[in-house]
């Protein structure tokens, strides 16, 4: 939206030219940005590629960077006390993959983690205190932190330990009390 806001014909529009100087200057923006919208819409129908679907991240600082390939396994919002506690807000947005689709490019060894418990192993970079990600042993499954990850377009499916909410939402995707039955929770939907 920014994009299209900055390109609008009317900054174009220069006093000292001819109304038809105007409208020939329009005339070429709005094809332009006609052949500019039709080739992002022709972009999205194709299948992307691998590397399309590879996304870089990192720490706050920059000195640990990740990038995270192909299609995660699910994503959404965490509500339990141990993720907001671990990323200081009401509510943490999740991406889960495959270990073999993270990868850290850059930085290892500036990075830290710790582990609450053995279902979790939460790291962070050393040099700036960023977190990055939070390893699953038990369940197979890496959270990169959907901010970790800035260009990764995130599409949160699930609402997963709903009963710890601090911050109730509607957005109509589906509020699991603990954790879906497939990762050894509930299942257990709650209402909005």
């Amino acid at each position: 939206m920014a994009k299209l806001l900055a390109l609008t014909p009317f900054a174009g529009v220069q006093s000292g030219l001819s109304h038809n100087q105007n409208l020939a200057r329009f005339s070429r923006f709005r094809c332009s940005l006609t052949l500019e919208i039709r080739l992002d819409f022709e972009h999205r129908e194709r299948p992307m590629s691998q590397d399309e679907k590879t996304f870089e991240g990192q720490c706050y600082c920059g000195a640990v960077k990740i990038v995270v390939t192909g299609d995660p396994e699910g994503a959404g919002y965490c509500h339990c006390v141990s993720c907001r506690s671990w990323s200081a807000g009401p509510v943490n947005a999740f991406t889960l993959w495959k270990p073999e689709a993270v990868e850290v490019t850059q930085g290892e060894d500036q990075i830290g983690e710790y582990h609450k418990n053995e279902r979790s192993y939460r790291q962070w970079c050393k040099v700036c205190g960023g977190h990055l990600l939070t390893r699953h042993p038990q369940w197979g499954l890496v959270d990169v932190y959907a901010a970790t990850i800035p260009s990764f377009p995130f599409t949160p499916g699930v609402h997963v330990n709903y009963e710890s909410t601090v911050l109730p939402m509607k957005d109509g995707l589906p509020k699991i009390k603990d954790f879906p039955a497939e990762l050894g929770g509930s299942g257990e939907t709650l209402a909005e």
